[in-house]
C-alpha cells in the first residue's frame, strides 16, 4: 500500500473532521447545568409528578439511591433553548438502562413524551453514539425538559446532554457519516490488502492484525450506531454492551499484534509475557463490564480504563526497547499507534472528568484507528518485503489494488444465481443511457415471473431457482446480445434495449414467443408466464426515476389485466394510479359516513322464471362523484388495508341483510377478494361471522374471480374454499372464461357454480357465432362437472331464450331487474319472471 494512499487518507480525515468546524459551536451543552432527582421504580413518568420531585442542582446522588429506580435530569434554565427553532433535536449519549423517558413541557402546559426501552430504541439512534429526539415546539415555548432513566448504569457514565437545531444536527450527522465512511474504507481496504496478497503465508502477527481489523471495524460501527443501519435496533444499551466487549478485544488484539510483529529476539521474554497477560486482562475486564457482575458500573468503567492505560504502558516499554535495538518494523507500528495512544489518553482523561465532553475526541478516535489500520498494514508488508526494492513493492501493490477493485466491482454488480447484472448494475446502466450524449432512444422492460411462490411450493426452491436461471437465459437470447439484462429482485428482471422501433418490435416478438415455454424439473412441468411492463426513453420519461416508475405502472396494469402479457406505458395509467390513491384515501371516511352500501340483483331460473337467489353488488355514494360502481373504484379494493376494510365492511352489511330479511333474500351471493380468504384461518373467521349472525351457511354463496385463484398458493386456496364448502357455503367462479385459470383448478377447487362473463352474453348474436360456441362449451363443461351455470348480462328476451335452449339453468341481468338497495325491494321482486 503506497505512501500516497496514506496522504490521501490523512487529507480525507482532516477534511471530515474540519467540515464544517462551526457545527460544534452551535450545539448547546446541557449536561453540566442539569439538576438531578431520584425516584422509586413505581413512580409514573408523568410531567406533573416528575416536576414535583426534589431536584438537586449542586450534587449528584449516590448510585445506590437509584440503582433499581429512576434518576431524572432537569435542564436548570430552559432559557438556554430560546434560540432553538421548532423540531430541534435533543441529543443524549448512549448508556445502559432498562427504560428511558424524555418529557418536554411547553409553556401552555402541553407535554411531549418520548420513551424507549433497552430492547426497543426505534428510530432514535443517531450517528456518533447518540440517542436523538425531535422536539416539536420551539425552544422559546419550552418551560421544562426532563430526561429520566430506570436502572441506569451510573449517572457519571451519561456524559452528554445537548440541544441542536435541525441544521446543526444534520451537519454533525454528515461529519460522522463522512468520517465513518473513510474509517470503514480504510480498514476494509487494509484488511483486503493483507488478506488477498498473502494467502498461503499467514503468520501469527498477520492473524492478529486481521482480528484487530475486524474488532476495530465492529467497534467503530457499534459505537457510532452505524451498525443500526444494517441491524435495526442495534443501538442504545445493546450497543453499549457490545462496545465493552469490542473495545477490550481491540486493545487485547493490539497488544498481541505488537508482541508478534516485532522481529524475533528484539523484545525480552518477560515483556512478551506481560503483553499476553494484559491482553487476557483486557478481555476479562471487558466481559465483566458487559455482564455487570464484577462491581458497580462506574468501578468497572474505571478498572477498564486503568487496564487500557497499563496495556499502553506495556506497549510503550516495548517500543522503547525496539527502538534501541534498531528495529525497522517498530517505526511503522509507532507511526500507527502514536495518534491512537494520544486519543485514547484524551478519552481516559475525559472519562475521569478532566476534559470537556464533545464529539471532537470521539471523532479523533476513529480517525486515528483508520490511520493506524493503514500503518499496521504497512508494518506487515515491510516484514514480507525486507529483501524487495521499493519499485517492485509499489508495482505489486498497484496490481493487487486493480484486482481487488475489479473483483469488488464485479461482485457488487452480479446476481449470484443467474450470472446477470444485479440491481446496482441495472441502475448504473440505466443512468448511463439516460445521461448519454444525444439522448439516444431506448426501451426499459420490467419483467415479473408470475406465480413464483406457487412454483416454489410445487417444484421446490431448487425448481424455482432453475426457473429463474432459465428465464434469465431466455431473456438474454430474446435480446440477441443487443440489450443489458439484469435480475433486480426475487422474481423481477429488467431489460435495457437501445435502439428504435425496429429493435423494440423484435424483442417484443421474442418475449411473446417465450411466453408459455414449458419448463421441466424433477419430472414435473410448468408453463412459463411473464408479466411485462415497458416504457420508452425519451417519449415516456426523461429521467431514470420517472422511467422506472412508468414501466412499473405498465407492469402493474399487465398483472391486473390477467398477467402473461406485455403492457406498454400509457399516460392514462398515471391518472388511474392517482385516482386509485385518492379513492383509497377517501374510502376510510366513506366507511365512517356510511357511504358504502349494497344493491341486490336477482338470479333467475331461465326456464321457470323463479328468483330464489340474489347477488350483492357494491355501490359507493361519493359526496363528489355521486353513486359509483366498482368499475370506477374497484382497483382500490385490492390495495392495502383500506380496500380490505371496505370489503369487510360490506361483507358485514351482506350478512346483516341475510339475517334481517330472510323472506326478501332467501339466498345471497357476495363477492370476496383474495385478502379476505388468504388462508384457512380467514375462512374460519368468515364462518364464525356467519354463526354470530344466526345465518344458515347454505344461504350464502361466495364469488371469486379467476385472478383470485391465480394470485394465491393453490394449497392455501383449496383449504380455505374447502372449509367453506364443507360447512355448506356455495362457491362460485365469477367472470369465467376471461382469465387464465387452468381446468385443473376446476378439478381441485370446490366450485359449485360457473358464472359466464357478461361480455360473452352481450355478443351472443354477434361475432359470427364465436361467443355462442364459447358459451355452449362452458355450459357443457359445467354440466359435465355437475356444476350450475349462471349467465351474466342477460338484457333481452332473445338472449334468455337462446341461453335456455343451450341448457343454461340460471341468468342475471337488466332483463329481470336492475340492482336495487334493500329499502327499495318488495316481495314483488321475488316474483316469477315470465319468459
Amino acid at each position: 500500500m503506497p505512501i500516497r494512499s496514506i496522504l490521501i487518507l490523512l487529507s480525507a480525515i482532516v477534511a471530515a473532521l474540519a467540515w464544517p468546524a462551526a457545527a460544534q459551536a452551535e450545539i448547546v451543552r446541557l449536561r453540566s447545568d442539569a439538576c438531578v432527582a431520584v425516584a422509586p421504580a413505581s413512580l409514573p413518568a408523568d410531567a406533573a409528578v416528575v416536576g414535583a420531585l426534589p431536584f438537586d442542582c449542586a450534587k449528584t446522588p449516590a448510585y445506590a439511591t437509584y440503582r433499581d429506580g429512576w434518576v431524572w435530569l432537569k435542564v436548570r434554565d430552559p432559557r438556554v433553548l430560546s434560540q432553538m427553532p421548532a423540531r430541534w433535536r435533543l441529543l443524549i449519549d448512549q448508556s445502559r438502562f432498562e427504560r428511558m423517558t424524555a418529557l418536554v413541557v411547553a409553556t401552555d402546559g402541553s407535554v411531549q413524551r418520548m420513551g424507549l426501552t433497552r430492547a426497543i430504541v426505534g428510530d432514535h439512534a443517531a450517528p456518533g453514539g447518540m440517542l436523538r429526539f425531535t422536539i416539536d415546539r420551539p425552544g422559546a415555548d419550552v418551560r421544562a425538559v426532563y430526561v429520566g432513566y430506570h436502572r441506569l448504569d451510573d449517572l457519571s457514565l451519561m456524559r452528554k446532554l445537548s440541544a441542536a437545531t435541525p441544521e446543526d444536527a444534520a451537519t454533525l450527522d454528515g461529519r460522522w457519516l463522512a468520517l465513518m465512511g473513510i474509517f470503514a474504507g480504510a480498514i476494509l481496504s487494509a484488511f483486503a490488502y493483507n488478506l488477498l496478497i498473502y494467502t498461503g503465508q499467514r503468520l501469527v502477527f498477520q492473524r492478529w492484525y486481521l482480528v484487530w481489523s475486524t474488532l476495530a471495524l465492529g467497534y467503530g460501527f457499534s459505537w457510532t450506531n452505524m451498525a443500526a443501519f444494517a441491524i435495526p435496533g442495534f443501538a442504545g444499551p445493546i450497543a453499549v454492551d457490545a462496545n465493552y466487549l469490542l473495545v477490550s478485544g481491540l486493545i487485547a488484539a493490539g497488544n498481541m499484534f505488537f508482541v508478534s510483529v516485532i522481529e524475533e529476539g528484539v523484545l525480552p521474554r518477560w515483556l512478551a509475557r506481560a503483553g499476553w497477560a494484559f491482553a487476557v486482562s483486557n478481555v476479562l475486564v471487558g466481559i465483566a463490564a458487559w455482564s455487570g457482575w464484577f462491581a458497580s458500573p462506574v468501578i468497572v468503567d474505571r478498572v477498564l480504563n486503568v487496564v487500557f492505560v497499563m496495556s499502553a504502558l506495556c506497549v510503550g516499554t516495548g517500543v522503547v526497547i525496539a527502538l534501541r535495538a534498531r528495529s525497522r518494523v517498530v517505526w511503522f507500528y509507532l507511526a500507527g499507534w502514536t495518534p491512537v495512544l494520544a486519543v485514547f489518553a484524551l478519552r481516559v482523561g475525559r472519562n475521569f472528568g478532566l476534559l470537556v465532553q464533545d464529539d471532537t475526541i470521539d471523532m479523533g478516535t476513529f480517525a486515528a484507528l483508520a490511520f493506524e489500520s493503514v500503518a499496521l498494514s504497512l508494518a506487515i508488508a515491510d516484514r514480507f518485503r525486507l529483501l524487495r526494492n521499493e519499485r517492485d513493492a509499489a508495482e505489486q501493490a498497484r496490481k493487487v489494488i486493480q484486482v481487488e477493485s475489479e473483483t469488488f466491482r464485479r461482485a457488487a454488480q452480479t446476481d449470484f444465481l443467474t450470472g446477470l447484472g444485479n440491481r446496482a448494475a441495472f441502475q448504473t446502466g440505466l443512468r448511463a443511457l439516460c445521461e448519454a450524449p444525444g439522448r439516444a432512444p431506448f426501451m426499459l422492460l420490467l419483467i415479473d415471473v408470475d406465480h413464483l411462490k406457487d412454483i416454489n411450493d410445487r417444484l421446490g426452491h431448487d425448481g424455482g431457482d432453475m426457473l429463474l436461471e432459465s428465464v434469465g437465459q431466455g431473456l438474454v437470447e430474446a435480446s440477441s446480445g443487443r440489450a443489458q439484462v439484469s435480475r433486480i429482485g426475487g422474481d423481477e428482471f429488467a431489460i435495457l434495449l437501445p435502439g428504435g422501433a425496429g429493435e423494440q418490435q423484435c424483442i417484443q416478438n421474442a418475449l411473446e414467443a417465450l411466453q408459455g415455454t414449458t419448463l421441466t424439473h424433477a419430472g414435473r412441468s410448468w408453463a412459463l408466464s411473464l408479466s411485462i411492463g415497458s416504457a420508452r426513453f425519451p417519449e415516456d420519461a426523461v429521467t431514470p426515476e420517472v422511467l422506472v416508475k412508468n414501466a412499473d405502472l405498465a407492469l402493474y396494469q399487465a398483472k391486473q389485466t390477467g398477467r402473461r402479457r406485455l403492457q406498454k406505458y400509457d399516460p392514462p395509467l398515471r391518472a388511474r394510479l392517482d385516482r386509485r390513491r385518492v379513492f383509497s384515501e377517501e374510502a376510510g371516511l366513506g366507511i365512517e359516513r356510511g357511504e358504502f352500501s349494497l344493491h341486490y340483483q336477482p338470479i333467475v331460473d331461465l326456464q321457470t322464471g323463479a328468483a330464489n337467489s340474489y347477488e350483492a353488488l357494491l355501490r359507493w355514494q361519493h359526496p363528489v362523484h355521486g353513486t359509483m360502481t366498482p368499475v370506477t373504484f374497484g382497483d382500490m379494493l385490492n390495495e392495502g388495508k383500506t380496500g380490505f376494510a371496505v370489503q369487510q365492511h360490506v361483507l358485514g352489511q351482506a350478512l346483516a341483510a341475510l339475517r334481517d330479511h330472510p323472506d326478501l333474500l332467501p339466498r345471497l351471493s357476495v363477492n370476496l377478494t383474495a385478502a379476505q380468504l388468504d388462508s384457512p384461518h380467514a375462512a374460519a373467521r368468515l364462518l364464525a361471522r356467519i354463526r354470530d349472525n344466526g345465518i344458515a351457511p347454505e344461504r350464502l354463496c361466495i364469488e371469486v374471480t379467476e385472478d383470485f385463484v391465480l394470485d394465491r398458493a393453490i394449497d392455501d386456496t383449496a383449504r380455505a374454499l374447502g372449509l367453506l364448502h364443507d360447512a355448506g357455503v356455495s362457491v362460485a367462479l365469477d367472470d369465467f372464461g376471461t382469465g387464465y385459470a387452468s381446468l385443473i383448478h376446476l378439478k381441485h377447487l370446490p366450485f359449485d357454480i360457473l358464472k359466464i362473463d357478461r361480455s360473452f352474453t352481450l355478443s351472443l348474436f354477434e361475432d359470427d357465432g364465436q361467443s355462442e360456441e364459447i358459451i355452449r362449451a362452458i355450459i357443457g363443461l359445467g354440466h359435465g362437472l355437475r356444476k350450475q351455470v349462471v349467465a351474466e348480462g342477460v338484457e333481452t328476451p332473445q338472449q334468455r331464450r337462446r341461453l335456455a335452449e343451450m341448457g343454461c339453468e340460471l341468468g342475471q341481468g337488466y332483463l329481470f331487474a336492475r340492482p336495487a338497495p334493500i329499502e327499495a325491494m318488495t316481495r314483488t321482486m321475488t316474483r316469477t319472471f315470465a319468459a
